[in-house]
């Protein structure tokens, strides 16, 4: 027998067409097979009793297997409970009222909500109730619980429907609880030796980073107890040690960790002491990497307490360090960053930190330095000017003006100064002195000096065609000395004097004393190579560098250009009076020059007392705004031949 009741028989020769006895689907098949004949009953089979249980229905459990399994959820050791779509604990085992330490019978009829805190939090809350309405298949949770006798242990809880009624509305649910602390102490050690630094002890850059970001987090509620977080404030003092790497090359490794751990220990000190100052917000000292350290203070209480807490750690870490006998002193530079937390990056914050590092150290180190904004405005027009100077020079956009150097003795004209300018599509007309210091930096100033060299040389070529009739003009380059050790000066200047056809003896080039003085091997080769072609070299800003005379008498220098602030004590017409010490500095320089056969440019005569006095001291020509600011060539070319330049 199937098992399976299949209703009477139609019996033998039942003409087709004719109703067949029901089946169940179980043993429904396309094709119904012929009704067998009725089994006659045994003689000795016993009748069914009627006070007997009937048995279970087909699939479902046995009253026996109903006892099994109870029997089971009792002994199970894995805590278990049963509760209703209430909530209610309809029955417990005893390894759940082992681990919430109260009796089974106690347990029956309370809230499974409130035994295993899952309402502490909505989102855990609402998962919950979810399952209990039948609307999610599984929840799973970790909680931390508190038994009674005063320990408290983490539980991993899970609820899962049980067979009721319906599936959309499942009658009870499954609860189960498993004892995870021994798993949780042993992440909370993995991630705690994954977080901290083993040198040290102090949290790592992974673990500064989460509480930099928690910081400035903004909270989905704001608690009314709690000041406004739209108010509050953070702050960062970013060190790095003067000169550790030093110590580690030669003490080694071993001593450079010892040190470093005796600084983390006094950071630590300096934040305790500081948090009790200031008591508030929390202190997070961290190293960064290598001796890279940060101190994280949220809630500050201003720009103030951060100084300070530079200054103590300055001072702490200025005291001798006794390691294993030997007495070390190290010094710190430290960028301190202060401001509100309300629109502040992590990533923002440490760029300011770090910008804030590098003028401390570029200030002279041992010290500490607050983050400027106009400074740092400063920073990123240079760092923008840098990223964009190589494609301007492509794109066309520098220009040449040019500042006519005039004889002394008669006022005449006799060449110019090309002076570079750059037409910024974002910042305007900027001067020299806003870029060439970049270009020499990142090595631009070859490929900008080439073309400098080239578009002067084909304008002094073009005024020599144009005015025949007339003297030719010299042209006057500044070239940097980046130029004559990073290229071929001496070839790029005979090419492009072959290219312009401009006669060598009407090309100056102009290099600063700084640049020139000291000049030895590949630059001072170039400079005689360029003097022997017939191009004069003339020492820029003279008076204000090394002022080293055997160098000058060993050079092939033709020109020297006394330095502006020598002829600003000639002044007369603002009512200062004229510097003495400046007139006979300047006496004695031109006087100097003569005798080697040089000749001499006053730079910045602004006036007509100063041209005169220069005039009788014997300068040989001038340049300055008394005869004319840096101009397009149009107008040099209408001061070619024409009557003398006022002076």
């Amino acid at each position: 027998m199937s098992g399976t009741s299949e209703g009477p028989s139609a019996p033998a020769g039942t003409a087709p067409g004719a109703p067949s006895a029901p089946v169940t689907e179980r043993h429904a098949t396309a094709v119904d097979p012929p009704p067998a004949a009725p089994e006659p009953p045994a003689p000795d089979r016993e009748a069914p009793d009627p006070a007997a249980p009937a048995p279970a229905p087909y699939g479902g459990p046995t009253a026996a297997e109903l006892r099994d399994y109870r029997a089971a959820f009792n002994a199970a050791t894995l805590p278990m409970g049963v509760v209703d779509g209430r909530g209610h604990v309809v029955r417990a085992n005893e390894a759940l009222g082992g681990l919430l330490g109260a009796p089974v019978a106690v347990l029956a009829g309370r809230q499974a909500c409130e035994l295993l805190d899952l309402a502490s939090d909505d989102r855990t809350w609402h998962a919950y109730r979810e399952v209990l309405l039948g609307r999610r298949s599984r929840f799973r949770c970790t909680r931390r619980l508190k038994h009674p006798d005063g320990h408290s242990l983490w539980a991993e809880i899970t609820v899962v429907p049980m067979t009721g009624a319906s599936a959309s509305e499942p009658a009870r649910v499954l609860l189960t609880v498993a004892d995870v602390s021994d798993r949780r102490e042993l992440q909370e050690r993995l991630r705690h030796l994954q977080m901290h630094d083993p040198v040290t002890r102090l949290p790592n850059r992974t673990l500064f980073f989460e509480r930099l970001a928690s910081a400035l987090e903004i909270p989905p509620y704001q608690d009314d107890s709690l000041p406004p977080r739209q108010h509050a404030r953070i702050g960062l003092c970013y060190l790095d040690l003067d000169g550790f790497k030093a110590i580690n090359d030669t003490l080694g490794h071993r001593t450079g960790d010892r040190l470093l751990a005796a600084v983390a220990a006094r950071l630590t000190d300096c934040a305790e002491s500081d948090a009790s100052r200031n008591p508030g917000g929390s202190r997070l000292v961290a190293r960064l990497g290598g001796d890279e350290f940060a101190i994280l203070v949220e809630d500050s209480a201003g720009t103030r307490e951060l100084t300070e807490l530079a200054r103590s750690v300055l001072a702490a870490l200025q005291q001798p360090f006794d390691l294993a006998g030997q007495r070390l002193s190290v010094s710190a530079s430290i960028g301190v960053v202060e401001r509100a937390a309300a629109g502040t990056s992590p990533t923002g914050l440490m760029q300011a930190a770090d910008t804030t590092l590098y003028w401390a150290k570029a200030d002279g180190k041992a010290r500490w330095t607050l983050f400027d904004p106009e400074r740092n405005a400063h920073r990123m027009t240079r760092q923008s000017l840098s990223s964009t100077l190589r494609p301007a020079v492509e794109r066309g956009e520098f220009t040449l003006e040019y500042q006519p150097l005039v004889g002394m003795a008669d006022g005449v004209l006799r060449g110019v100064e090309a002076l570079v300018r750059w037409n910024h599509p974002q910042f305007g007309v900027l001067p020299p002195n806003r870029f060439v210091q970049i270009a020499e930096e990142d090595g631009s100033i070859v490929q900008l000096g080439r073309w400098v060299l080239r578009t002067a040389c084909r304008q002094a070529r073009r005024w020599q065609l144009d005015h025949p009739d007339e003297p030719p003009l010299f042209i006057s380059v500044n070239v940097a000395v980046r130029q004559v050790w990073d290229s071929d000066l001496v070839a790029d200047v005979a090419q492009i004097l072959a290219e312009t056809a401009l006669a060598p003896a009407l090309l100056q080039l102009e290099l600063t004393e700084s640049a020139v003085m000291g000049s030895g091997g590949r630059p001072l080769r170039a400079l005689q190579a360029l003097s022997d072609m017939g191009v004069r070299i003339a020492i820029d800003d003279f008076g204000t560098g090394y002022s080293n005379l055997a160098y000058l008498s060993r050079l092939p220098v033709s020109v020297l250009k006394l330095d502006g602030a020598f002829v600003k004590g000639f002044r007369y017409e603002d009512g200062t009076h004229p510097s003495p010490a400046d007139e006979t500095i300047v006496e004695a320089m031109v006087q100097l020059a003569h005798r080697l056969g040089l000749t001499v440019t006053a730079e910045c005569v602004e006036t007509a007392g100063q041209a005169e006095r220069l005039r009788r001291i014997g300068c040989d020509t001038g340049q300055g705004w008394l005869y004319s600011r840096a101009v397009a060539p149009e107008q040099i070319a209408g001061l070619i031949g024409s009557r003398p330049l006022e002076g």
